[in-house]
């Protein structure tokens, strides 16, 4: 799926801003709206303004019991949603993308006020996005074989029979956060398998909405149930006895902690982690950004940079070194930099202050590495609230900096030279992380040979975004286990062997 994420001459919105005041004082488990076990509370903030967008509950260890217990009950029950035959779950699925889709306007709005994400972003990737992905799930349900007979090499036969693993703990971020929630829900649902959702403290509203709709569409009791907590109810839930598999997107470091605990308990986990992917500019590329623009800025600076797959390693041969910083040096200045719900803006906030200080420190180590600046390295002038950080291109980059090192998250791009494409792969493989990736050319034959050698789980040949046809995840630091496409649902399938 490629989006339009470019100027194309529409007309920004000058309607005049709404204070957000939404406040909610139950959470969704069970398919009912139930009173929190304690006073405590989550206050969303808007990224661009610095004002507070209302409250909601704060689930603790006591919520995660009982919306646990309602998915087990779900799950195991006679009749129950397990049983179901996968063409009704699919029914019910479609449901739910009809009831988000009515509500896709809430959605923008509220994961663009909460993350700084720019509304041309959200209106795609985290209102339309999201409920394809849950249509494109629904029809794999309709397909899905559960069962298959084999000769049996010593007499008989033997069944092979795909049963759904049972209740799914998935914990989504906060860069999009309906997107990678549905990455989860939608194979989880397919397969028959139930949910309890942890939604990241800092995008709380949208994943109420989703529980509004949830309930319009009459998604089962106990299927889906919604606690919104911070990290140690978060590692709570992973470490929950009746949790039978858990599917996580985040950081590097808490997929570790993550994938301790549940190699611990031998419980099934599928992480989906960082990234410091590689941008291969070959030597006979266009880089004309009327014609390539969009594509470079989407796989580069998407979402103000907050996003996992994108090539902030931008590789460029030592004899166009100098029009590459330019080229990108140029794309970056032409970037509007504003509130995340102004049509016009391509560059939003940082999600949070904490997030900005991160981002910033690492504009310092590669200023003090001895990185040049060449746009960016502050904060916008005309912005004296709200998280925002100038998009930043560092040249003269080795790639055993810092900033080419360490995921940085942010609008930071840092431009390294090479001598061949042999040196060109090395560098873009000289990584913890292996995620994402492109290869730039005017030879697509030229740049899928180059972009095969690359040591990372998904890339793309003059543009990159990830489609549910194909599976999505990394390799090495990056993560293990696969969503999208049919791959997406052996995570939530559990093979059983029966000899007749």
């Amino acid at each position: 799926m490629r989006t339009a994420l470019w100027p194309h001459g529409r007309t920004p919105s000058h309607r005049k801003r709404q204070i957000m005041d939404l406040r909610y004082d139950t959470l969704y488990i069970g398919g009912t709206w139930a009173t929190p076990s304690t006073d405590r509370t989550i206050v969303p903030v808007n990224a661009s303004t610095e004002e507070p967008l209302g409250h909601v509950p704060e689930g603790a260890e006591a919520d995660i019991d009982a919306a646990v217990a309602a998915a087990r009950h779900a799950f195991d029950e006679p009749g129950g949603w397990a049983s179901w035959e996968p063409a009704r779950r699919a029914e019910v699925m479609e449901r739910l993308a009809h009831a988000m889709e009515q509500r896709a306007d809430g959605f923008v709005e509220r994961v663009s006020s909460q993350n700084g994400m720019p509304v041309v972003v959200s209106r795609q990737l985290e209102a339309d996005f999201p409920a394809a992905i849950l249509r494109y799930y629904a029809q794999l349900a309709r397909g899905l074989e559960t069962s298959e007979t084999r000769t049996a090499l010593l007499g008989g036969s033997v069944e092979v029979r795909k049963n759904p693993i049972g209740v799914v703990a998935a914990i989504a971020p906060w860069n999009f956060p309906q997107t990678l929630s549905m990455l989860k829900i939608a194979p989880a649902m397919a397969t028959g398998c139930t949910l309890v959702l942890k939604p990241s403290p800092e995008t709380v509203l949208d994943a109420f909405l989703l529980a509004e709709a949830a309930e319009e569409a009459g998604v089962p009791a106990g299927v889906l149930n919604i606690v919104p907590a911070g990290r140690e109810v978060g590692a709570y839930l992973v470490a929950h006895p009746g949790v039978d598999k858990v599917a996580f997107t985040g950081s590097t470091a808490a997929g570790r902690a993550i994938a301790e605990t549940c190699g611990r308990l031998l419980r099934p986990v599928s992480l989906e982690l960082g990234g410091k992917s590689a941008a291969i500019v070959l030597d006979d590329a266009d880089l004309d950004l009327a014609k390539i623009g969009q594509d470079l800025f989407s796989a580069t600076l998407l979402n103000n940079g907050q996003t996992c797959f994108l090539g902030t390693r931008v590789l460029a041969p030592h004899s166009r070194y100098s029009e590459v910083v330019d080229t990108f040096t140029a794309l970056v200045e032409s970037l509007t930099i504003g509130d995340a719900l102004s049509e016009a803006t391509r560059i939003g906030p940082m999600a949070t202050a904490l997030h900005r200080d991160r981002v910033e420190s690492y504009i310092a180590k590669g200023q003090a590495e001895g990185g040049r600046v060449t746009t960016g390295g502050g904060r916008p002038a005309d912005r004296d609230k709200g998280w925002f950080v100038q998009p930043t291109v560092f040249a003269d980059v080795d790639n055993n900096a810092t900033i080419a090192r360490e995921e940085i998250f942010g609008p930071v791009l840092s431009v390294i030279a090479y001598d061949d494409v042999d040196h060109a792969v090395s560098i873009a493989n000289d990584s913890d992380y292996g995620l994402g990736g492109t290869v730039w050319t005017s030879d697509p034959e030229r740049g899928a040979a180059v972009a095969r050698r690359v040591h990372t789980g998904t890339i793309g040949v003059n543009h990159y975004l990830p489609d549910p046809a194909g599976p999505f995840g990394g390799i090495k630091a990056s993560g293990m286990g696969r969503e999208f496409g049919p791959e997406g649902l052996a995570g939530y399938l559990q093979l059983q062997t029966v000899y007749l």
